[in-house]
């Protein structure tokens, strides 16, 4: 098979998988900015219900296609397996973006690679170290591209600190405290449904875990994990409240993670974020919701306005309304970029010398991408900590492939 792309930009169909607020409030704005740049062509989401999809089209309408279609489908009938069918009609070029409950990740993401198309997944990239190699070897063998959404890797003020430790500037790392926590909206409402199949650690705790492996390269050699469940048992949800991790690094270094999901819904943000890290030559600290930006008004009330993240501005373009910017719509551009730039090196090749120039480019990529060799540490790191709690807070270390294990 040869593929048959210009040397010119090719637009890649995209396929969203999972119609929940991830996909509402960030990575539909975001396709739909590459569309009309012209690096996306059309966009489909598929979820289980056709009701989503309705919200979805009302949101933006005449803007995507959606299965399964509501016009035909009973608005709540669920259809779990409905991402295979989408996937095998996803023409080529193609992305496929995995935007489904955590726990739901891996077999969107191997059906996806089976049918040669690359990837972007939502962090984390999956629960299981077991399911990450098998992603990881599905990968290799087809030579695609995976990459895990850890938006946190293009924050300027993460960046900073991987560039200042990088150049010796914090000396050897002695220890760091990470904290990241939510409004109760968020397993209350937007999670409801599958808030006890996750923590506040799995879902935005990774972001801080990869981070520091993104800062410092370093890989885990053990953890403590402690849980508390108080609030959401109230409301009929047997899930954690907050969830602490204490992480020895294969240094030494010992990073303290603290996350919850139970904040007050009447918090100036959505999210509290920071982190701080302590080398022996220097030392770095990060209010990461505080960006000295506020506004107060009689809609919201006082919010802290994080202008860095994920925002709507009016568009520099005269032809349009709005652009959306921020390290959130620059995680997802570098998956469509390498998508594209993969396409755009192979085309004309036979299929052997597209495979190779394709294990060529990931390869390169591998240390400075979230693919699945480096979102591995983040999985390993999840299981750990749920494999502490269920064990009375027990240490779990790992072994040489990261699997977690009770010491």
């Amino acid at each position: 098979m040869t593929l048959n792309l210009s040397s010119a930009s090719p637009s890649l169909s995209a396929l969203v998988v999972g119609g929940g607020m991830i996909t509402e409030e960030v990575v539909l704005p975001a396709l739909l900015q590459q569309k009309r740049l012209g690096n996306i062509g059309n966009i489909t989401v598929v979820s289980r219900r056709a009701s989503t999809i309705q919200r979805l089209q009302k949101i933006f309408p005449d803007q995507l296609m959606g299965l399964p279609d509501p016009a035909t489908t009973p608005s709540e009938t669920s259809h779990p397996e409905g991402f295979r069918e989408a996937i095998a009609q996803l023409p080529k070029p193609g992305i496929v973006i995995v935007a489904t409950p955590d726990h739901l990740h891996t077999p969107v993401i191997l059906a996806a690679v089976a049918a040669g198309h690359h990837v972007i997944v939502e962090k984390p990239l999956c629960l299981k170290v077991g399911e990450a190699h098998q992603i990881w070897q599905a990968a290799q063998e087809k030579a695609v591209y995976v990459l895990t959404d850890y938006h946190k890797r293009h924050d300027p003020a993460i960046r900073g600190a991987k560039y200042k430790f990088g150049h010796g500037d914090l000396g050897q790392m002695l220890h760091g405290h990470a904290w990241i926590e939510e409004r109760r909206e968020i397993p209350l409402k937007y999670f409801a449904n599958w808030c006890e199949q996750s923590s506040p650690f799995e879902y935005i705790g990774v972001h801080y875990v990869d981070a520091y492996f993104f800062i410092t390269g370093l890989k885990p050699r053990r953890l403590i994990g402690f849980g508390q469940k108080k609030l959401l048992p109230r409301h009929d949800k047997d899930a954690f409240d907050a969830v602490q991790a204490v992480i020895e690094w294969d240094d030494g270094s010992v990073l303290w993670v603290q996350t919850a999901w139970v904040c007050s819904e009447h918090n100036s943000a959505l999210t509290n974020q920071g982190l701080q890290l302590l080398g022996t030559d220097g030392e770095y600290w990060a209010d990461h919701k505080a960006r000295n930006c506020h506004f107060v008004t009689q809609k919201h009330g006082y919010e802290d306005y994080n202008p860095n993240f994920f925002k709507t501005f009016d568009s520099w373009d005269p032809s349009e309304a709005i652009d959306v910017a921020g390290y959130g719509y620059l995680s997802i551009v570098q998956g469509i970029d390498d998508v594209l730039h993969l396409f755009r090196r192979t085309a004309g090749l036979a299929e052997l010398e597209a495979f190779r120039k394709r294990q060529e480019l990931l390869q390169s990529w591998e240390p400075k991408r979230a693919l699945p060799g480096q979102a591995l540490i983040g999985t390993a790191v999840n299981e750990a900590v749920r494999l502490s709690l269920a064990n009375g807070s027990k240490y779990v270390g790992f072994d040489e492939n990261l699997f977690p294990r009770v010491l």
